[in-house]
């Protein structure tokens, strides 16, 4: 199994360990291309990054980044975007380049063409050298949801109702949620040269033990990631409870 998973004793031991394999990406490369994820896992990670770049210790005026996903509707000045998430939490804080950061357009409403767009920057740019990735109950990694097949491109696609129910904490009303988003697809994810997941909580047990030890299957999105020859997954013990060290 090409996964590497380091189980650690909490939230702030998590997002640490992460954003140190993140900062070694940087370090290595100061011109990389990182794919970035939302979410509240990244929160603490993105985080000790912004300690990182202020204390003078990383830079990130060379760095480009692409995200995973965006919610279509949404324009980037909306609070509950992907796009204003990413500024508030690490953009607006550290040395980036915000021309050199790229979300998908949520606010175009042809999909095609978003999705194409984006599909060809990430092409353009050499694809992605390290692709953070967070993790849904039902094993959704960007928004790519349990279905018959591993969508290969960045597409539409339509939130699942757990999905919606899950992030209808971040809004006023469950009607406000989005019922739609375009997400890098699957072949997108996996032609990353390193992936990192991070989950935490009791609640992500019994999907990072499928993830871990299920098979492969479009029901479980991020069971992919066993073919992947580069992946590192970090959980809090919580989120490791079920899977053996």
């Amino acid at each position: 199994m090409a996964i590497d998973l380091i189980i650690v004793d909490n939230y702030e031991e998590l997002s640490q360990r992460a954003a140190d394999i993140i900062a070694s990406c940087v370090e290595a490369d100061p011109a990389c291309t990182l794919g970035l994820a939302t979410g509240t896992s990244p929160i603490g990670l993105y985080a000790k990054l912004v300690e990182k770049c202020q204390a003078g210790e990383i830079s990130f005026k060379d760095v480009t980044t692409f995200n995973l996903d965006e919610y279509r509707g949404l324009n980037p000045e909306h609070n509950q975007s992907y796009r204003y998430f990413m500024n508030h939490h690490l953009f607006d804080k550290v040395d980036i380049n915000k021309e050199a950061t790229h979300v998908p357009d949520g606010a175009d409403p042809d999909a095609e063409h978003a999705c194409a767009i984006y599909e060809q920057l990430i092409e353009r740019n050499g694809g992605i050298d390290l692709q953070l990735l967070g993790l849904g109950h039902n094993g959704h990694i960007g928004f790519n949801e349990p279905q018959d097949d591993f969508p290969a491109k960045t597409h539409l696609v339509q939130l699942t109702q757990r999905t919606i129910e899950a992030n209808s904490r971040l809004f006023d009303s469950i009607d406000d949620v989005p019922r739609e988003a375009y997400t890098m697809g699957i072949g997108t994810i996996m032609a990353a040269r390193s992936i990192l997941l991070v989950a935490t909580g009791s609640s992500k047990a019994q999907i990072v033990h499928d993830v871990m030890y299920g098979l492969v299957t479009p029901q479980v999105p991020a069971s992919i990631l066993k073919f992947h020859p580069n992946v590192t997954i970090i959980v809090d013990k919580e989120a490791g409870a079920l899977c053996q060290q």
